[in-house]
């Protein structure tokens, strides 16, 4: 089949190789190069770096209502959509004879939106999945063609599902692809009750420590990559890398340490008489650390409670 392929990120790469191995990518859409990094280099998106290698045609329409003028010549059977970053309208979606595919890192109706993975394990799912649906002008709300599940660890954070994920997602595409070579489509509309996972602020990491143990535990697991659970210390943020839920409980102010261990963590209060160990912090403009290093840097142990505000 001939195929355009919309993609930005580099969680987009593997589905982009992927197609390119089996069939004919006539071009990949990508959002325009922006400014990267401390030098602010303008740099090329990582799903146009990976097309670059594998010759591919590239477009960058700088805005949505570009999109069709961009790819109406090309002849082609199907497009495929990858955390493209936009909203297609619907000339474009129309454009592929068989119409636009997207793979979405949940179960839908659950978490649409743009950051489905994170939030799923902020908000404690035991549960998630990848959907391959058919595009329309809603965020998220075409109807289905495949669905696959897969449990969330207790302890997974946001890098280590969406690796998981990421290759479950090539192979049900593999499996739609094949379907469609056989002459079959399936449209299953959304049903259920849906939820959403908007973008993300740097806010919403912020931790308090009179919430119970377990959901700090998921806002650590979930926005591991980015922003990272962050409390103020002073005028500066103390990013907190990972932590573990301890099987003990008790009394006490949240914030308080309650014990450090000799490996490095630190068990500290929340709320609702849990605790929750504290393993790996980073202080802003600082490297990683053991939890226990950055309490000796303050000269605080079991007893004080850290100036969490």
């Amino acid at each position: 089949m001939k195929i355009i392929f919309y993609g930005t990120p580099a969680v987009a790469v593997p589905f982009l190789d992927f197609l390119a191995k089996r069939e004919e990518v006539v071009a990949v859409v990508s959002q325009p190069d922006k400014p990267a990094g401390r030098s602010l280099k303008t740099e090329p998106t990582p799903a146009k770096q990976a097309a670059l290698r594998l010759g591919l045609k590239v477009l960058q329409p700088e805005k949505s209502s570009q999109v069709f003028e961009a790819v109406k010549g090309l002849a082609c059977d199907l497009a495929v959509a990858v955390a493209y970053g936009k909203l297609l309208k619907a000339d474009a979606l129309k454009a592929p004879r068989l119409g636009t595919l997207n793979v979405h890192f949940s179960l839908l109706p659950k978490y649409r939106g743009a950051a489905p993975v994170q939030w799923s394990l902020v908000r404690g799912e035991k549960k998630t999945g990848v959907t391959i649906f058919w595009l329309d002008e809603g965020m998220d709300t075409g109807p289905i063609f495949l669905q696959k599940e897969r449990e969330i660890g207790p302890d997974d954070d946001a890098p280590a599902l969406m690796e998981r994920l990421t290759a479950l997602g090539v192979q049900a595409l593999g499996e739609v692809l094949d379907e469609i070579a056989a002459g079959r489509t399936v449209r299953e509309p959304q049903a259920g009750e849906p939820s959403t996972a908007p973008l993300i602020e740097k806010d919403d990491a912020r931790v308090d420590f009179a919430r119970p143990a377990a959901e700090i535990h998921n806002l650590v697991r979930g926005f591991r990559s980015w922003p990272k659970a962050w409390f103020a210390l002073k005028d500066s943020r103390v990013q907190i890398l990972k932590t573990k839920l301890a099987e003990e409980s008790g009394e006490g102010r949240p914030g308080a340490i309650v014990s450090v261990d000799k490996n490095g963590a630190i068990l500290v209060q929340c709320g609702g008489s849990s605790r929750l160990w504290l393993l790996e912090v980073q202080p802003e403009g600082k490297k990683p650390v053991a939890a226990a290093d950055y309490l000796n840097g303050l000269r605080l142990g079991a007893g004080d409670r850290l100036p969490f505000v």
